[in-house]
């Protein structure tokens, strides 16, 4: 690993590509409001759905890449399965970026963020 400017050590490169890997499947907006959507709170694939405004089989493919990536499991209720964040790492980075774009854009957020209290 090499130093950077600021003495920081560069990460190893396997840890840079699952970075870009998990970015990677944050990258199209249905994901990332599906994240989005299960950071306030779970639910199962047809509220995610109504939520988002995506098909059933759309949102629940979507949640099988992110399931399979660790970004999101599940858990059976009854016949339901209901989809949560797996990782809270995951919901710090997308509420810190999405509240700062919507911030920018003039948007309020309905929950404002605030970084001391995603533990930044």
């Amino acid at each position: 690993m090499s130093t950077g400017s600021g003495g920081f050590q560069d990460p190893p490169a396997e840890v840079l590509a699952e970075a870009a890997a998990a970015f990677g499947l944050l990258a199209t907006p249905a994901r990332l409001h599906i994240v989005w959507a299960l950071a306030q709170g779970e639910s199962d694939v047809t509220g995610l759905a109504e939520r988002v405004g995506g098909t059933l089989p759309s949102v629940s493919q979507h949640l099988t890449k992110l399931k399979l990536a660790g970004l999101v499991r599940s858990r059976r209720e009854g016949r339901r399965q209901v989809y949560l964040v797996d990782d809270p790492d995951v919901v710090t980075v997308v509420r810190i970026m999405v509240g700062q774009l919507a911030e920018r854009a003039g948007h309020h957020s309905p929950e404002p963020v605030r970084l001391r209290e995603l533990g930044a």
